[in-house]
């Protein structure tokens, strides 16, 4: 049997400590995993922002793919690409105002999508749609990449 009572019913206040503690553990742990993430989210952004390094022989059977399997399911159109919309220079806003010109605001892989579609697919009678698809907090959000061939 413990000595005293006090072995076996801590104070409040040792209570409160303790408690005190393991809310900071998890507020250190939470604000760990969410530096981790935003940190490979910065990564995932920047490595798309690059060229691709595929070559235009892989682009092309990467597209012929990806119609293909749409096109075996009965589908007209097929989302090919999503984005963040701080790969388009201005943030999606020409994209958003569906202004002319808004293809010269993309970078990266956005841009290397588009400039395949215009040399390849464009001459073979494809659309490709370049759309907000979501807005957080109210203002432009990600963008997706659509290649289309119905009517």
């Amino acid at each position: 049997m413990p000595d005293s009572i006090d072995d076996l019913i801590p104070s409040a206040t040792q209570i409160r400590k303790e408690a005190a503690l393991k809310e900071a553990e998890k507020a250190d742990e939470y604000a760990r995993l969410a530096a981790a993430a935003e940190a490979e989210k910065r990564a995932l952004i920047e490595r798309l922002n690059r060229p691709s390094g595929k070559s235009e022989e892989e682009k092309i059977q990467l597209a012929s793919t990806i119609i293909q399997r749409a096109v075996r399911n009965g589908l007209t159109e097929v989302q090919v690409y999503r984005f963040p919309n701080s790969l388009c220079t201005d943030k999606g806003r020409a994209i958003n105002q569906q202004e002319a010109g808004w293809e010269n605001t993309l970078t990266g892989i956005p841009k290397e999508i588009f400039q395949l579609w215009a040399d390849y697919l464009k001459p073979r009678g494809y659309r490709i749609s370049y759309q907000i698809i979501d807005y957080p907090g109210g203002v432009p959000g990600d963008i997706a990449v659509t290649i289309a061939w119905g009517d």
